[in-house]
């Protein structure tokens, strides 16, 4: 029993010591760890006063080119966040995107410490040097500082710097709306070296992925369709400097304005036509319903042209809402058209009914002094002749027969009795058909609007034709930049 007790002690005894000496190992692991760690972040600020130290480094000096020699070469790449604001009134647009520089600077070259130091981070931009890039059709611009500066610089082991920093920026974006708003939208943004010419610095795009978009990127009434890059180097007295040019196309979506202005103004022109089917004398309905859509329709166009810049051309919109005031503006005058007819229609009844009175009232004197004449003639026992009337002249008809009677007979004889006239038919023409139908309203007034709840709505279509094919064409062929 003691042997055995005194091996288990022992056992246990030996386990403690494998602890404590695992801690220990443990704790001089740690520590080391910690000690590197401090070293290594001590070595990284040591490596900074070294490269860019006043007795090493002049950021008023620019970078070497190639084989020290050219001017230095920046690559550009950016990345669109969000496009907040298109305006058509301004011709402007608000922009929000990640701008990032790449250039090679020889004499920020390092030692890496065997690859353990990948890069080393700045966020001030005053210890080095800088291309001196500015926007080209800037408005107005800011930097985000909240909750920190939202830049940064990274030198590597062999000279590269890329400079990285969130800008939002509202850039002029000249546009034509001559289509509007079936239209397409060329917007620029364009970078440029404002004091360094070409023989000093160029601006390249990068090779892979120079424009970048993100993904979720939602307009209210555009949609993003494509972006293209390209040079725009400028020539002034002063030299030639180097440009970059991103162009950003945003087609507009028409359903916004098919719902808010085509379909309402459609509506409008219909319900002026309402007053065709009314009856001619109700003036005040007639009167009311055509001011009243005259007024609505001028309303729709004054705030269709608030919301649009005035220009000097004509745009497709206006050519719809002049369409549609001119159509509403001819019902109107189609009800004064009808009243005119309808009060002539009645001066003519009065005269007609006068003319008759008076006829009517001449035969009957006529014919009491006829009568007064026959009856004097009578007691002095002499007869009065009365005068023939005159044969009632032939009709049309009766002489196209008389002419087309053939002059030799079916036995071989000349015309006789018993011989068939010739019969013509004729088929009665479009002219005649229509004034068939019409002769079927007594009025003209009554006749302009039957025409007019005709002719409105025809012309409206051929209208409507007309302008969808020339303007959805002119789109596919003209509003699609290349």
């Amino acid at each position: 029993m003691t042997e055995d007790t005194m091996g288990v002690g022992a056992s246990k005894a030996a386990g403690e010591e494998g602890r404590r000496l695992l801690i220990l190992v443990f704790i001089l692991l740690s520590t080391f760890c910690e000690i590197s760690s401090a070293n290594f972040r001590a070595r990284e600020k040591q490596i900074i006063d070294e490269i860019i130290g006043p007795a090493n480094y002049d950021k008023r000096i620019r970078p070497a080119g190639a084989n020290d020699t050219g001017p230095a070469i920046v690559h550009i790449n950016l990345m669109i966040r969000n496009v907040q604001t298109i305006s058509d009134v301004k011709m402007e647009y608000s922009i929000q995107i990640t701008f990032r520089e790449q250039w090679i600077d020889q004499r920020l070259t390092f030692d890496n410490i065997g690859g353990r130091i990948q890069y080393l981070t700045l966020t001030e931009t005053d210890m080095v040097w800088m291309p001196d890039l500015f926007f080209r059709n800037e408005k107005e611009g800011h930097f985000h500082k909240i909750i920190l500066p939202n830049l940064y610089i990274r030198i590597y082991p062999d000279g590269g710097v890329l400079y990285s920093i969130r800008i939002s920026l509202t850039l002029s974006c000249p546009m034509n709306l001559k289509l509007f708003p079936l239209d397409r939208q060329q917007c620029q943004l364009l970078m440029a070296s404002y004091g360094w010419t070409t023989e000093d610095l160029v601006f390249l795009w990068k090779d892979v992925d120079p424009v970048q978009v993100t993904k979720n990127l939602h307009l209210p009434r555009f949609t993003l369709e494509k972006f293209i890059t390209d040079y725009c180097n400028s020539k002034t007295n002063t030299g030639e400097y180097s440009c970059l040019l991103v162009a950003l196309v945003f087609k507009r979506e028409f359903s916004y304005y098919l719902i808010q202005y085509y379909i309402p103004c459609c509506m409008l022109v219909i319900v002026s036509w309402v007053s065709f089917w009314l009856d001619q004398h109700s003036a005040p309905a007639r009167v009311a319903l055509g001011v009243t859509t005259l007024l609505t329709m001028s309303t729709q166009r004054s705030s269709i042209n608030q919301s649009l810049p005035p220009v000097s051309y004509t745009k497709a919109i206006d050519v719809w809402t002049g369409v549609c005031l001119t159509f509403v503006f001819g019902a109107l005058l189609e009800f004064a058209l009808v009243n005119y007819a309808s009060r002539s229609d009645k001066h003519r009844e009065k005269m007609k009914e006068k003319f008759d009175e008076q006829k009517k009232q001449w035969e009957a004197e006529h014919a009491a002094a006829l009568q007064t004449a026959m009856q004097a003639q009578t007691e002095d026992g002499h007869t009065f002749a009365m005068p023939a009337s005159p044969p009632r002249p032939r009709r049309l008809m009766d002489l196209l027969i008389a002419k087309t009677r053939p002059l030799v007979s079916r036995n071989g004889g000349m015309g006789s009795e018993n011989v068939h006239p010739c019969e013509i038919h004729l088929q009665p023409s479009r002219m005649s058909r229509c004034r068939t139908w019409l002769a079927k309203f007594p009025t003209r007034s009554k006749r302009i609007d039957v025409i007019s709840r005709i002719t409105f709505p025809l012309v409206f279509a051929f209208f409507n034709m007309a302008y969808w094919s020339t303007y959805l064409f002119t789109e596919d062929e003209e509003g699609n930049p290349k």
